[in-house]
Order: structure tokens, then C-alpha cells, then sequence
């Protein structure tokens, strides 16, 4: 039987915390970046066309930056901890939006917001513990 090394309670608990404050760093760069655009669809002639991908950039930067954070202060396991926080923040906003919206569904935008922001959280661990 392999044994799996254990992980010391308080390196679980530091790590979910960081975990925690990346997923909250972007949720919060998320709604500034947005509320910029919103702004800029009010006061100029930008096709609200655009919102999708506006959408998928501002998660996809906001999951970025927060996992970025989140891992910059550890040696190893970015990729984990990037991937968990874009997951932790999708799952944050897809229950944000079922209690809030009447006609809230899981589609194929949906599914692919969920692996954007894993992959965008995942390259952001890798680079936030690489960073020097």
C-alpha cells in the first residue's frame, strides 16, 4: 500500500485561506472590471454584442490575477492551488447567480466558463510560483 505524505493542519489551513483570498481578490476585480464596462456600454457607442466576450476576458483576467496572488507565496503546487481558485470562484458566481436569477441554467457557456476559469487559475499558480 502507498503511503500518502501527510500535509501538517496548519499548512491545510494557510493554504485554504489563500485559496479563499484569491477566490474573493478575483470575485471583487470582477465586478470593478465590470462595472467599467458597464459604464462604457452607457456612455459610449460600444455593441452590446460585445458583452460575451468581454465576460470571458474579465473572468478569465480576474482568475488570473487571483490565483496569481494566492500562489505567490508558495514553492510549489500553483497548478492545484490556481485551478482551485478559479473553481471556487466559478462556483461562487454560478450560486450567486441561481439565488438571484429567476431563469438561472447550466448550458454549454456555462460549461465552458467552468474550464476557462480552471485553466485561467491554473496558469495563474503556475506563474504566481514561478514569479521571483
Amino acid at each position: 500500500m502507498v503511503k500518502m505524505k501527510e500535509m501538517p493542519q496548519e499548512g491545510v489551513t494557510s493554504n485554504l485561506t489563500r485559496i479563499i483570498k484569491g477566490s474573493i481578490t478575483a470575485i471583487v476585480l470582477t465586478i470593478v472590471l465590470l462595472l467599467i464596462y458597464s459604464c462604457l456600454l452607457t456612455y459610449t457607442n460600444i455593441n452590446e454584442k460585445t458583452m460575451p466576450a468581454v465576460i470571458i476576458i474579465v473572468t478569465a483576467i480576474s482568475i488570473l490575477v487571483g490565483s496569481l496572488i494566492a500562489s505567490s507565496n508558495i514553492k510549489k503546487n500553483g497548478l492545484t492551488n490556481g485551478a482551485l481558485v478559479g473553481l471556487v470562484y466559478i462556483v461562487a458566481i454560478y450560486l450567486l447567480s441561481s439565488i438571484i436569477g429567476k431563469n438561472f441554467a447550466l448550458n454549454i457557456y456555462s460549461f465552458v466558463m467552468i474550464i476557462a476559469s480552471i485553466i485561467a487559475g491554473a496558469i495563474g499558480g503556475i506563474i504566481g510560483v514561478n514569479r521571483k
